[in-house]
């Protein structure tokens, strides 16, 4: 865990509940947070990354990392800090920003504009696997004129 999210999540072991999964993440490059009375009450990193979507190769930007200190949960901080993140996104030239969720968490990202794949989405694991993403992937546009292309998924890398 990056310390952005132990300042928030204090020293878990598992704090986004994604260690059932088994899987191996990469760091985040990016990091926005909040603060609030000097403290880090909210974070979201981004990474851009390659992936294959059908037959194209293009890149999007991760989004991972998103987390609001319990307590300050429930207040608007995790769409200020996922915008703030994609706001920059859009700058980064990949038409897409890519995230995966618990399914408890689908309907708040929905509520921010994120639209959930029905295609199974393929990730590189170390040693070269090549495993289905457990959690939900869910995409949504950086550019009005984005438009997410049919076919399956694969991230070229380790999951974010």
């Amino acid at each position: 865990m990056h310390a952005f999210q132990e300042k928030i999540l204090g020293n878990s072991d598992d704090p986004f509940g994604v260690a059932s999964t088994g899987l191996t993440w990469l760091p985040k490059e990016q990091h926005f947070g909040i603060t609030h009375e000097n403290r880090l009450v909210a974070h979201a990193g981004l990474l851009r990354l390659p992936v294959v979507i059908g037959d194209a190769e293009t890149e999007v930007v991760g989004v991972g990392g998103v987390a609001v200190a319990p307590g300050m949960q429930g207040q608007g901080l995790a769409r200020l800090v996922v915008s703030a993140a994609l706001e920059h996104a859009r700058t980064m030239g990949p038409q897409h920003a890519l995230l995966f969720c618990r399914p408890p968490l689908v309907a708040l990202y929905q509520r921010l504009g994120w639209h959930p794949l029905d295609e199974d989405v393929r990730v590189e694991q170390p040693e070269g696997r090549l495993v289905t993403m457990p959690l939900r992937t869910m995409v949504t546009p950086l550019h009005d004129d984005a438009r997410w292309p049919s076919g399956p998924v694969r991230l070229r890398s380790l999951p974010m």
